[in-house]
Formats: C-alpha cells, structure tokens, sequence
C-alpha cells in the first residue's frame, strides 16, 4: 500500500530534472500522475519509467505557457484518471541578465513560465476540485484532503544578481500560494510551496561559457554555472553540497502525503541548511 494510493497528480515540467523525480516519487507511492513537458520524447520517457516500475501516467505534451493549456492539462487527469488530488506546479526555467540588459521578453517569458502558468493551471482546477467536493458531500462522505505544491526558489524568498525576472516570479508564487490556500480551505485543499536552494540539474552542472544551452519553443536559452562559483555556492551550504533532484522530489512529496493534511499557505525550504 502505497501513501498516495488512488490519487490523481498532474505534474508540470516533469520530463526532466526535478519534475522527472516528483512524477516517479509520487507513483512510486501510488498516484497515477499525467506527466507533461514541451516535447514529447522526454515526456514519454517519464511516463515508461513510471510503468516500468508497476505504476500508471499518461503525458500531455506542450508549453505551460500556452493558450488552452492548463484546461488540456487538468481535463487529461479527468479523462484519464477520473478526477485531480495533487497539483503540482514545477514547470521552468531560467533566462537570466543584470536589469538594465534585461528585455521585455526575457521578463515576460519567465513570468509566464513562473507565475502565469500555474495562475492559469489553478484557476482551470477550481472547477473540476469544486464539482468533486461538491459531489462527495451531497453523497455524505467526508471531502479527501488535495494538495497543491508550488515550486518556488531562494531567489524568490531572498532575490539574486541577475535575477530580477525569476526572482520575481518565485516570489510572486508564494503570494499565490497563500492566497490560494485561503480561497481553497473550504475545498480541504492544502496550498503550500517548495523553495529549492541549490540543486545539481542540467540547469547548473552545464559550465557557464561553453555553449550550453536549453531550446525553449526555439529560443536557445544559455544555461549553466561557473564551476568555481558553483564549488563557492556548495561551500555556502551547511551540508557542503547541492542538493539532488531526487532530494528535491522528497521535500515536495511530504507536502503530498497525509501527515501533512493541517499545512497550508507554507513555504518549505529545501536548501540544505541555507536560506536566505
């Protein structure tokens, strides 16, 4: 028996990196789980992981960001699953650049990708999570406690150099999330929030200057750390390293888990001892 049996849990982002862990952490406890990224070979690589090891996903490929696509995302739980218990929003990158380099563009990509996304995700939920809650109580049973978990960031609880757009978006998610956990109490859903400090993706472990870069809808997005800025940031740690998806995945899971039925509108840190 697992501690998420006959859950449903739709997770963004999770072709890859920290998604990837979350989608496999969460059916390894018994959550059927729609797995989403932009393509869809990572995708379905998650998703036969998942089956692999005895659990069940299906994937909806596509951009977060796009028109229609929270109510795609939320509807294939339904369809495929019957109904919705976990809402992860983890999709994102990063586009980065000191303030006064930064464009229109990269401020608006990253505050879509960050904020509007999941805004838009929730906002598709509500109806499906209301009708449910609803339904079970005009049959007399008590509501199931659901979950949603946002990812945010130390950058969005204590800003970054050369951060102002994704700063703002993660921390624009955690005045999301407290809002949403005082609209949703009525509904027995718990909103709470995950902000990760360092963790060892392809989105740092790519040195910085040699040509690594993400493709996001065709844009070439430079990624990647110094290796000796990054062996100074792991210095900063108290547990002297960064984190691994996996870790990340664990501190997101026990925001899933019914020990954690009575938290709501929290921010958990997982950063390895550092906060800022």
């Amino acid at each position: 028996m697992g501690t998420l049996d006959g859950k449903v849990a739709i997770v963004s982002g999770s072709g890859r990196g920290i998604g990837r862990e979350i989608a496999l952490k969460l059916a390894s406890e018994g959550a059927r789980v729609v797995v989403n990224d932009l393509d869809a070979e990572p995708a379905g690589e998650t998703v036969a992981a998942v089956e692999a090891a005895g659990g069940q996903a299906v994937s909806c490929v596509g951009s977060v960001t796009e028109e229609g696509f929270a109510e795609r995302f939320v509807q294939t739980a339904v369809d495929e699953f019957g109904g919705l218990d976990i809402i992860i929003n983890n999709a994102g990158y990063t586009w980065d650049s000191v303030i006064q380099k930064m464009t229109d563009e990269q401020w608006d990509a990253i505050l879509d990708v960050h904020l509007k996304a999941p805004f838009r995700i929730l906002r598709a939920a509500q109806p499906v999570i209301a009708a449910a809650v609803k339904q079970t109580k005009a049959a007399g049973e008590p509501v199931p406690c659901r979950k949603v978990v946002n990812i945010s960031s130390l950058a969005g609880t204590g800003g970054n150099a050369g951060q102002a757009n994704y700063s703002s978006g993660k921390a624009g998610i955690l005045g999301l999330t407290k809002a949403l956990a005082k609209e949703w109490g009525r509904y027995n859903v718990t909103v709470n929030a995950v902000a990760f400090g360092l963790i060892k993706t392809r989105l740092t472990e790519t040195p910085a200057g040699t040509g690594g870069t993400i493709d996001v809808q065709g844009k070439e997005i430079k990624v990647g750390v110094n290796p000796n800025l990054l062996a100074a940031m792991e210095q900063m740690v108290p547990l002297g390293r960064g984190g691994t998806p996996a870790e990340a995945a664990g501190a997101v899971y026990l925001l899933c888990i019914p020990e954690s039925d009575y938290v709501s509108a929290q921010t958990l840190v997982c950063g390895g001892g550092f906060n800022i």
